[in-house]
């Protein structure tokens, strides 16, 4: 089938491999977009940065939007069913890579703090595709990991802790939705109570959305005489234009890449592409396979006879070292609000290729224990041996 007019948001990957063969493709910039250009388009392909409701589509012939996140809060879904728009997101898709930074900003807090992987205890808000799958590479390493997710342990799930406890852990790492309404609202969950009773002996990791935590509140909690917990935002309210102060305050500030691996983005375009097929009753015969170069391979100096979690930290941050996207952030915060907001996007739009974990074999790791960790964190097959 073809002959359908799209219009992409141009920072989504492998669109021509994709969506070519279904017919003309046109892309803009995510926040570009308006009405006009809706117009004569069947339909809209967006990321996170792009507003999806009536004021865009009232005028449009758009009959499919899919975005290749996993988040759907950008998307007026309530409209779109009322309208008749048939509309697909991408759950899961880049799971693996928010991890990956997850498990990469535990490895730079606690060689910071000096302190062992081994040693922490970790809270999970949010336990769905991202923080289920972090829950499990946690519990494989052995660590005490507490979770709280309210709409799960309401349909009936066990082995969840009240907010209260999991807030009161070595390590917050923030993986719920924005959510305004209804029985579990998540909007400043992490209101100005809370963050104020985050200790500085904390890591707090947030890298799901932005406005789950009261950024006015952390920022004033970084200025205590304590510096408040060791924290990580790859998630900002009001992005791109972000709160200046609060990233120079941050020890970790990233521009919302945390889920920007290689396979993640190609993973977001393979299932909005299978949904889009769905609807139109066509075979997908498209495979984000072609678009991967090989594995890479990791090589892990000096690791002989190193404590096991200390070569774990080591590959971690050999592997993705949070530190560098973040120097390039702050980098940016000279300069009036516009500035800065081009510059975070631009950010975003020429990100370099990062690897999944599961796409890096380490090398060079002969202790068992070593190895077995390194199996846990999500490292694709290990060896002892150098180009083996």
């Amino acid at each position: 089938m073809s002959g359908l007019r799209i219009l992409a948001d141009e920072n989504i990957p492998g669109l021509e491999h994709f969506f070519e063969p279904l017919g003309s493709i046109r892309t803009l910039p995510g926040r570009a977009i308006q009405a006009p250009d809706l117009r004569d388009i069947d339909v809209l392909l967006v990321r996170s940065v792009t507003r999806v409701d009536e004021a865009l589509l009232k005028d449009s012939s758009v009959r499919f939007v899919g975005t290749a996140t996993i988040g759907t809060d950008h998307l007026d879904t309530d409209y779109l069913r009322g309208a008749g728009i048939q509309w697909a997101s991408a759950p899961g898709c880049n799971a693996l890579a928010v991890g990956d930074y997850v498990l990469s900003c535990l490895a730079l807090a606690t060689t910071d703090r000096n302190r062992s992987l081994e040693q922490l205890s970790v809270g999970i808000v949010g336990c769905g595709n991202v923080g289920g799958g972090l829950h499990q590479r946690l519990s494989d390493l052995g660590l005490t990991v507490l979770a709280n997710d309210p709409p799960r342990e309401a349909a009936g799930e066990s082995g969840f802790s009240n907010l209260d406890e999991v807030l009161a852990c070595d390590a917050v790492c923030l993986h719920a939705p924005l959510v305004n309404q209804g029985p579990w609202p998540t909007h400043h969950l992490l209101d100005a109570r809370r963050v104020e009773a985050l200790r500085s002996d904390q890591i707090l990791i947030s890298a799901g959305r932005g406005a789950v935590v009261d950024n006015q509140a952390l920022y004033e909690r970084l200025q205590a005489p304590d510096g408040g917990p060791w924290t990580a935002l790859d998630v900002w309210e009001n992005e791109p234009g972000i709160d200046a102060g609060l990233a120079e305050r941050v020890c970790i500030g990233t521009p919302h890449v945390a889920g920007y691996s290689l396979e993640g983005k190609l993973r977001g375009t393979a299932m909005i592409h299978e949904a889009l097929c769905r609807y139109l009753g066509v075979q997908s015969d498209r495979s984000m396979e072609p678009l991967l170069p090989p594995a890479e391979r990791l090589w892990i100096d000096g690791a002989e006879g190193v404590e096991p979690f200390a070569v774990l930290s080591q590959a971690l941050l050999a592997a993705y070292n949070p530190a560098l996207d973040s120097a390039d952030l702050k980098k940016t915060l000279t300069g009036d609000a516009s500035d800065r907001s081009g510059a975070f996007d631009r950010l975003r739009k020429t990100y370099p290729v990062r690897r999944e974990f599961g796409n890096m074999v380490p090398a060079g790791v002969k202790d068992p224990t070593a190895l077995r960790l390194l199996a846990a964190a999500g490292f694709a097959a290990v060896t002892g041996k150098r180009g083996s």
